[in-house]
């Protein structure tokens, strides 16, 4: 038997014809980039979105634009609203996104948030804020996503983590510390499901241009010198180039890879 590569075949494992895929946190950003990808691959979409967070960046319409391309892609898309501070609503996208396509083959934990705060000087309303989404969400998708992917023999979930991991700021200390739990989850999960066919890998971005951190690049002086620190390649990174990875990693082309962190760093991690 050869062991050439088929190239045509190769290209092929990126598609994701047929495949339905729920990315959290889906409104802006990395989010909206991987979803775009995801629809671009030829998967069928529901987004979710916090209307509340979206309006505090000045971005009540993002959801919808959103939508309105992933639709323009040819490819179907459901939108869940839920805020996941609130036990129960990350259950609930799951139960919506399964009823508005019948299955979800992907899962794309993206949602999250993030308080620049001194570790001391965070308030217990914050923190349970923090270990809701960034935690608590995480394990309610999973408990209700897995399981019907393992019993169809094929999944894929896709945390989206942080260079704080391993490199975490001192004003981030929770949300550095959550995002490496999460991955930890991962591990733990990959290591669980990988003879089943559902696969688990995090992404980990550096420094990325996002709508979160616009505020940093109000002075460009100030934006200049945080990117040339950021990584050897002295630059930030595009939500696009995040979306990429993600393809790689929510399609049969990842059908060897689970438990992996790939650093979407610009070499930031070395």
């Amino acid at each position: 038997m050869s062991i050439e590569p088929d190239f045509a075949t190769v290209g092929r494992m990126f598609s994701l014809v047929g495949r339905s895929a729920l990315v959290t946190g889906a409104s802006m950003s990395m989010g909206r980039a991987i979803a775009i990808a995801l629809a671009d691959a030829g998967a069928d979409l529901v987004i979710q979105a916090a209307p509340e967070a979206d309006a505090a960046l000045g971005l009540q319409h993002a959801v919808g634009e959103t939508r309105a391309t992933v639709v323009g892609r040819g490819r179907r898309c459901a939108v869940v609203e839920a805020d996941f501070a609130r036990a129960g609503e990350a259950r609930r996208t799951i139960i919506e996104a399964q009823a508005a396509f019948g299955h979800i083959d992907v899962l794309v934990i993206c949602a999250s948030v993030q308080t620049r705060e001194a570790l001391c000087d965070i308030s217990a309303e914050q923190l349970h804020r923090q270990l809701a989404i960034n935690f608590t969400a995480s394990i309610e998708l999973l408990q209700a996503a897995v399981p019907p992917m393992a019993e169809r023999s094929w999944g894929r979930v896709l945390s989206i983590g942080s260079v704080n991991e391993w490199r975490p700021e001192p004003s981030l200390g929770v949300y550095a510390a959550l995002k490496a739990a999460q991955h930890n989850l991962i591990i733990n999960l990959a290591r669980e499901y990988a003879s089943r066919g559902v696969l688990f890998n995090t992404l980990a971005p550096g420094l990325i241009a996002t709508e979160r951190n616009r505020w940093r690049r109000q002075d460009a002086a100030e934006w200049q010198r945080i990117q040339y620190a950021a990584n050897p390649m002295c630059r930030a990174g595009r939500p696009e180039e995040v979306a990429a990875a993600a393809l790689l990693l929510c399609s049969d082309a990842a059908s060897f890879i689970t438990g992996a962190n790939l650093q979407i760093t610009g070499g930031g991690h070395l």
